[in-house]
């Protein structure tokens, strides 16, 4: 009996430790995207310059050019961040890509440019359907930055499906509370 819980002990540690692994994993590779996802908000609250609307019949008030470059120096910021800590062997055993050999500039626009558009293709249909500009669209809003930046890495690097997974299950979550921080803060109008 005890060999037994003894097994049920073990494969319970197995379990939560790769459990682990896979969302630090998954959460350390596509953080320069959520950073990019953030940086037009606080760009806006910082009224930093080229905050006229793109098109906003299209996309809404609230997408400005000044949201392509807010993401980009987030994701860029981020990268730069993770270039330094893994050559100081710090969070490898997390790491999907090789910041030493990488091209900073070229992937912080794939994160960030990918996390900008793929929020700007989101707001177009959601114009298109008839939500308004900060009303919510479940689990679009949520998600789009995620699917934005991967589309765009895909052709340099695509992340292993079960990672997608877990970014398709954290996201929400992370999104959701991190909009109701935003808001408690006074940097978003809505907690959504």
């Amino acid at each position: 009996m005890s060999t037994h819980r003894g097994y049920d002990y073990l494969l319970y540690v197995i379990t939560i430790r790769a459990m682990s692994h896979l969302i630090i994993s998954s959460l350390y590779f596509i953080f320069p995207a959520y950073i990019a996802n953030m940086c037009p908000v606080i760009f806006g609250k910082l009224n930093f310059p080229f905050g006229k609307a793109i098109n906003a019949k299209l996309f809404g008030e609230n997408k400005t050019w000044r949201g392509f470059y807010a993401g980009y120096l987030g994701a860029f910021i981020v990268l730069l961040v993770q270039a330094f800590l893994s050559s100081k062997g710090i969070f490898e055993q997390y790491a999907f890509l090789d910041y030493s050999e990488i091209n900073l500039l070229l992937y912080a626009g794939l994160f960030g440019i990918g996390a900008i558009l793929g929020d700007l293709i989101e707001s177009f249909f959601k114009r298109r359907v008839g939500i308004k500009s900060g009303q919510p669209w479940f689990p679009f809003d949520q998600l789009d930055f995620v699917i934005g930046a991967l589309a765009l890495l895909a052709p340099l690097y695509i992340l292993p499906w079960e990672n997608i997974l877990a970014l398709a299950i954290i996201t929400p979550i992370l999104h959701f509370l991190t909009n109701v921080i935003a808001y408690l803060l006074g940097l978003k109008k809505v907690w959504w």
